[in-house]
């Protein structure tokens, strides 16, 4: 039987937003993923941007050599949170992925969030 648990992202500090500070690839660190193969990570992420410019966020989903591994968002300047990662998973692996985001600006942007981890 699986179980679930609802965690920090693992770039964050007691559950705080995380500053996004690197402007190019690899980028500031949101969540590591298990080392566990039988692991699955439904992450929750959501973007706010303080700046008085909309900014281009670009989340590297568990790799950064490859055009698959990147989402991108421009964030709308000074307008609340938006969701970024709809619950997209990430699967445990003996070499944890790693999501990580960088932004045309740094420091401008946050990312929150959680994950949902499935245990199976």
């Amino acid at each position: 039987m699986a179980t679930f648990s609802k965690i920090a992202l693992s770039g964050s500090t007691d559950g705080k937003m995380i500053q996004v500070t690197a402007t190019s690839s690899t980028g500031t660190t949101i969540h590591t993923g298990s080392a566990t193969a039988t692991t699955f990570d439904e992450i929750w992420l959501y973007a706010v941007n303080s700046d008085t410019t909309n900014r281009k966020l670009t989340i590297e989903w568990g790799g950064t050599s490859s055009p698959s591994d990147l989402i991108e968002f421009t964030v709308p300047a000074e307008s609340g949170l938006y969701l970024i990662s709809p619950g997209l998973v990430i699967k445990g692996n003996a070499t944890p992925l790693v999501v990580r985001a960088f932004c045309a600006q740094a420091s401008v942007v946050n990312i929150a969030g959680f994950v949902n981890r499935i245990a199976v």
